[in-house]
């Protein structure tokens, strides 16, 4: 990998990729392995995008994205491909829930000890959520039966004509709201909530967190990037944020810095937050400039707290804990079981959407202290004394400025969805925000590199290149 050159410099090549995060790095190596030249422009010092695995204070931490369910099948064929190994996320022993009465209970399984009555309406909701998922084609939800009267009404409203049981509202709503787009269900359509579902293989796998967050990578998730990156060689250029893109129908003049590349086709694979960042010349069309008007990212932070031993072991605890009224909603153990002679136990914990609002205007200490609160409620006095603690910064982030993904706002998927996808003459756009399986995830990344590389690889071989004064 290579840092920026010097002003004036100028390159050729046949594709430009803006973004070494996942996709972005999956559709080079396609592409290279193809046998175009590929240069990806990277504007971080480093390559991964949401993907970062850092040591801090001696313990490695997982900051970005990090964990492998079974159904995402394109990531673990990349895990294989590239010799990376998992192990299976630590969940011997109870879980504990906090719920609407205030008390905390333990339990086994899936399902969280509510009373009968809540169960059941949870049940029936999780039901008929798994019904309209499986109706979904999750690469193009606009076109589900119902489509039309799911985009235009709330979560929060489509889950109170459903129930009038409080508790069961609310458990559902974790699941979607705090624990996936990072949004209060009031933000987002019910439309947008079931093709969360749809592209987990449906409801009844989001609230499965044995299945959703089952394993977890050798040395880190961010291997994956790394190790393709390495593949590209000097095709990775960092430090190099993009800023104007000019096009035509012969191809692209990408500026970067001092540096412009000119290329019969450029691959923005950033979230959709980042393409209004850059100047085209001509413009984007209206209908594509509203449609990223339109997609936003939640806000969530990833805490990981760090003890000189995991003490809710010798408790009888998994370290799972969850509550839709706990400042930290949910909670697990993630120990590095991969690192040997590890004796420290390392709890991650969520914070989101308007309870991050409110912590994030705290001070440190007493952010830390509110935090170590919530999780004795969880675990016990033990809680409050770790040895490490260290917040996420992905809202602070210039490149991301969220997480963990971004999502539609209410009416807008329906409206702007068919777009998602959709190339503007010899520019590509893909990210893990617009994929259906996979949807937010390192998986749909990949997938979507993969068919972003595939419909230039078909534009390179049937269209012949026309004349362009982009290189003149």
């Amino acid at each position: 990998m290579t840092h920026q050159p010097s002003t004036g410099a100028r390159d050729q090549v046949d594709v430009v990729v803006v973004g070494a995060g996942v996709t972005g790095l999956t559709a080079a190596r396609r592409l290279q392995d193809a046998g175009l030249r590929v240069l990806v422009l990277e504007a971080r010092e480093r390559v991964g995008g949401r993907l970062l695995t850092d040591d801090v204070d001696g313990v490695r931490l997982e900051v970005g994205g990090q964990w492998v369910s079974p159904d995402q099948t394109a990531l673990l064929d990349v895990l294989d491909d590239l010799g990376l190994a998992t192990y299976p996320r630590h969940r011997e022993g109870e879980s504990v829930y906090v719920g609407l009465d205030g008390v905390r209970r333990t339990f086994t399984g899936d399902a969280f000890p509510v009373p009968a009555a809540t169960a059941a309406e949870v049940d029936q909701i999780v039901a008929e959520l798994d019904r309209l998922a499986k109706a979904m084609d999750p690469l193009a939800p606009w076109q589900h039966p119902d489509a039309a009267e799911l985009d235009r009404v709330t979560f929060a409203e489509w889950l109170e004509r459903r129930t009038d049981d409080v508790e069961a509202r609310d458990n559902i709503a974790l699941y979607v709201g705090p624990a996936m787009l990072t949004k209060p269900t009031h933000a987002f359509s019910a439309l947008t909530a079931v093709l969360m579902a749809a592209s987990a293989g449906g409801f009844s796998n989001l609230v499965d967190a044995d299945f959703i967050l089952d394993r977890r990578v050798v040395g880190g998730l961010q291997e994956v990037p790394l190790r393709l990156a390495e593949r590209l060689g000097d095709g990775v250029r960092l430090g190099a944020p993009v800023t104007s893109i000019a096009w035509d129908d012969g191809g692209v003049a990408v500026s970067a810095g001092g540096t412009t590349t000119t290329a019969r086709h450029a691959l923005l694979a950033v979230p959709p937050t980042l393409v209004a960042r850059i100047a085209f010349a001509p413009a984007l069309p209206a209908a594509h400039q509203q449609m990223r008007q339109q997609q936003s990212f939640g806000l969530v932070i990833k805490l990981h707290i760090t003890y000189e031993t995991p003490f809710w072991r010798d408790a009888g605890l998994s370290g799972t804990a969850f509550s839709p009224y706990a400042l930290v909603h949910e909670a697990y153990d993630n120990t590095n079981e991969d690192v040997p002679d590890e004796t420290r136990g390392t709890l991650v914990g969520f914070v989101s959407d308007e309870r991050a609002d409110e912590l994030l205007t705290l001070s440190p200490d007493e952010r830390r202290r509110r935090v170590l609160e919530s999780l004795r409620d969880y675990y016990g006095d033990e809680a409050l004394h770790p040895v490490g603690y260290y917040e996420s910064p992905w809202m602070h982030d210039e490149w991301t400025a969220g997480a963990y993904a971004t999502s539609f706002a209410t009416g807008s998927l329906t409206r702007f969805g068919p777009l998602t996808r959709e190339d503007v003459g010899p520019l590509s756009f893909a990210s893990s925000d617009i994929a259906g399986l996979g949807f937010q995830h390192v998986d749909g990344g990949i997938r979507m590199g993969e068919a972003a590389a595939q419909r230039i690889l078909s534009a390179t071989s049937s269209q012949p290149r026309p004349a362009t004064d982009l290189e003149r």
